[in-house]
């Protein structure tokens, strides 16, 4: 993978960073970049997130970690992707469990139940395992990730959803489980349910084989960017299940056993 240079006014990646800082700005999607922009590659893909995310940094936002996308057979044939991908998670996405969000303020959400890692040191690839991510994980807790795509009707290629920081929107986290504590996390079972209705199940081990590769994965390739992955960041590693959509009027609830339950309204 290139890691992506400093972008150019006036090229496709300044106008790609463009509309979709409009896209979200207005909630209104706008069609695949893939195919109104085609010559973007997935080094324009991560330059044209990357953009946009110093964008929200220097109005305020903090970095607080990273999520991995794409990481089960269920999301990549949903999606019609062979490899996973990765964006930031910042401050101002985070909810509060057992809390309510608005609906409005995205374009076509769906939830995903992940295991969420806390860091207790930092990772920097080449060369971390799934052993190293688990010896330096602090704490993991059950948690929501909030996807949200500004590509309209979710026509998303690799490159539509990098650029679109991965179409990670938001993240609601349950309580932590400290490692030593910690059950197998490839065993680790979920049940998502929406307004009481059973959604769909899912374990651990869709996500890489075990959610901590997924994290080795992540600390690997941002080695290709000159950067890794820092103590106290929080790590997504990844969907256990599939996405459904959810919207005003609906409470979701990932319930995964020995770790505990998180939910979320939508209002």
């Amino acid at each position: 993978m290139t890691p992506p240079g400093k972008t150019p006014p006036g090229t496709p990646r300044t106008e790609a960073a463009r509309l979709l800082r409009e896209a979200e700005r207005q909630t209104t999607p706008i069609e695949p970049l893939s195919t109104t922009l085609p010559g973007l590659d997935l080094a324009d893909a991560y330059a044209v997130q990357q953009d946009n995310i110093t964008r929200r940094l220097a109005t305020g936002a903090t970095v607080i970690g990273h999520k991995v996308g794409l990481t089960s057979a269920a999301m990549q044939q949903l999606f019609g992707v062979h490899e996973p991908d990765f964006g930031h998670l910042l401050d101002d996405m985070v909810h509060r469990d057992g809390g309510t969000v608005r609906a409005a303020r995205y374009c076509a959400p769906r939830v995903e139940p992940e295991i969420c890692f806390r860091l207790a040191r930092p990772l920097h690839g080449p060369g971390v395992t799934t052993e190293d991510v688990l010896a330096a994980t602090e704490a993991v807790a059950p948690a929501l990730e909030i996807v949200d795509s500004r590509i309209r009707d979710w026509r998303i290629t690799l490159v539509d959803t990098v650029a679109d920081n991965a179409s990670s929107a938001g993240l609601v986290c349950g309580s932590w489980t400290p490692m030593e504590y910690a059950p197998d996390l490839a065993a680790v079972t979920v049940d998502l349910y929406v307004n009481g209705d059973h959604m769909v199940s899912g374990s651990g081990k869709e996500v890489l084989g075990h959610p901590a590769a997924a994290v080795a994965w992540l600390a690997n390739t941002l080695a290709a960017f000159g950067t890794g992955l820092d103590a106290g960041h929080v790590i997504l590693p990844g969907a256990m299940t599939t996405a459904p959509f959810v919207g005003a009027g609906q409470k979701t609830e990932a319930r995964f056993g020995a770790l505990g339950s998180v939910s979320v309204s939508f209002v």
